[in-house]
């Protein structure tokens, strides 16, 4: 297919999802005779039949969070996902992976076809439920296929790398909407929290080392909201690692995006003072456990009381042995998502720049200090199970090989027998010229004598060297 034709694809199909949208709304709001679903209606039939005239037929999948219109996939803007995104829920809800579409179409069967998706789907065998209304309806040139039956393609890299950075995006506006609202006083939409963490958890079970690289990438003027999403993202990781279930990894990631809303009520005199804190100032930051225990207390908009939430942000800056803080008359266990959501913000924070802290620990000498001294106070299982996703240089550690080369770790091996031995981008020569491409090289890879191509001689500070990781990475 050309340049040229594969443009005008994407064009049609683009703009077959926008009315596919538009049939929905309409029918939705209006009787099936209103002017406006008549038109919408109108519109639908005359892209589809143009479609079918120069197609043949047409078969419109949903993979994820990708479109493909006869084996294209269509490019969609950011801007207008959500819009998109109302067709996929609806086909969603009725188990329907795909649409097909064959000539002899006739107008009168949109009508029909549009209410069947407008209607409540779900349950048991929510296909088969919509199958048998279809058979009692004049549809007969639209067809449907169930999500279970449709071949969904290996994703390339660039485009999942592309669904992680929509989902990082969407989940740190949504952090800084709520705290936003938490600080000015205004409702909190749980419903959006609720549906960010729900995209980061089926992000990480899609495609962990994708989303994991978004937390590459690191804005100190947005570090609140960063180091929420990006503590969820770990949060979930490790609790993967753990053999959680789906609905656990939904509960313990909803409490770790919100594990620091307390400091919503804490003033941003002390929350961005550069340096260190007073004693005062300091007896003030740590009470922002319990407040962020009283605010969700308070929270409306949860179906329940979000127990296991309140609880993780009461006890996330609590040690193994139940120092830390806040203090406790009682003897008492953190709960096991409290020490998740310790263990994610300790290697977060330890990362990151932040307003006290200009300087941050490469990311390997954090893990290695989480995990050696007990002082710390994060619990060593936890820790090791960070590692198993993270690797013994995570992604985003700048790196100096034996070659004296400058590389950016960029993948981490699966096997525990090599989670020392990242895949790294080259991005710079022994002599510290910049590459005008950067290349891969796996250093699990050896030569004919058994020797490694290369191996890292130490690991360094980015900002030494007027380095942003995240630019090699996403």
């Amino acid at each position: 297919m050309s340049d040229q034709s594969t443009a005008a694809l994407q064009d049609l199909g683009r703009r077959l999802l926008t009315s596919f949208y538009g049939a929905l709304r309409a029918l939705k709001l209006y009787p099936v005779e209103n002017a406006a679903v008549q038109q919408s209606i109108n519109e639908l039939h005359d892209l589809m039949t143009t479609l079918l005239r120069s197609e043949g037929s047409v078969e419109l999948r949903v993979v994820g969070d990708f479109f493909f219109l006869n084996e294209t996939r269509l490019r969609l803007d950011f801007s207008n996902f959500s819009t998109f995104g109302s067709f996929a829920q609806a086909l969603a809800e009725h188990g329907i992976g795909a649409v097909d579409v064959v000539g002899g179409l006739a107008r009168e069967e949109w009508a029909p076809f549009i209410s069947l998706l407008l209607r409540k789907g779900g349950g048991e065998d929510a296909y088969g439920a919509f199958m048998a209304r279809m058979e009692g309806t004049p549809v007969r040139n639209i067809s449907v296929r169930p999500e279970k039956e449709v071949h969904q393609p290996e994703l390339a890299q660039e485009e999942a790398m592309q669904a992680a950075k929509r989902t990082y995006a969407q989940s740190v506006k949504v952090a800084k909407d709520v705290l936003g609202d938490m600080r000015m006083g205004r409702a909190v939409n749980a419903r959006k929290v609720k549906r960010a963490v729900q995209n980061i958890v089926d992000q990480v079970l899609a495609n962990e080392p994708s989303i994991m690289t978004m937390t590459t990438l690191k804005d100190f003027d947005e570090y609140t909201f960063t180091h929420c999403v990006n503590v969820c993202i770990f949060s979930v990781v490790i609790g993967q690692r753990l053999g959680l279930e789906k609905l656990q990894l939904y509960d313990l990631g909803l409490g770790a995006l919100l594990h620091d809303i307390g400091k919503m009520r804490v003033g941003t005199e002390i929350i961005n003072k550069a340096g260190g804190l007073t004693d005062a100032e300091w007896a003030v930051l740590k009470e922002h456990p319990t407040e962020g225990l009283l605010i969700l207390f308070q929270m409306q908009g949860f179906n329940d009381v979000p127990y296991r939430q309140m609880l993780l942000a009461y006890e996330h800056h609590m040690k193994v042995d139940v120092t830390g803080y806040p203090a406790n008359k009682r003897a008492r266990t953190p709960t096991l998502f409290s020490r998740i959501v310790a263990v994610a913000d300790g290697f977060d924070a330890g990362t990151s720049i932040r307003s006290y802290q200009y300087t941050p620990w490469p990311p390997d000498e954090v893990l290695k200090e989480m995990r050696d001294n007990p002082r710390r106070g994060f619990d060593p299982l936890l820790v090791k199970a960070l590692i198993t996703a993270t690797g013994v240089f995570p992604i985003g550690t700048l790196c100096i090989l034996d070659s004296y080369e400058l590389a950016v770790v960029c993948g981490v091996h699966k096997e525990a027998e090599r989670l020392h031995l990242p895949m790294v981008k080259v991005i710079s020569d022994a002599l510290g010229a910049p590459l005008p491409t950067p290349r891969t090289i796996d250093l699990s890879e050896r030569d004919a004598s058994g020797t490694p191509l290369r191996q890292i001689l130490k690991t360094t500070d980015p900002q030494k060297y007027g380095i942003r990781v995240s630019d090699y990475l996403t």
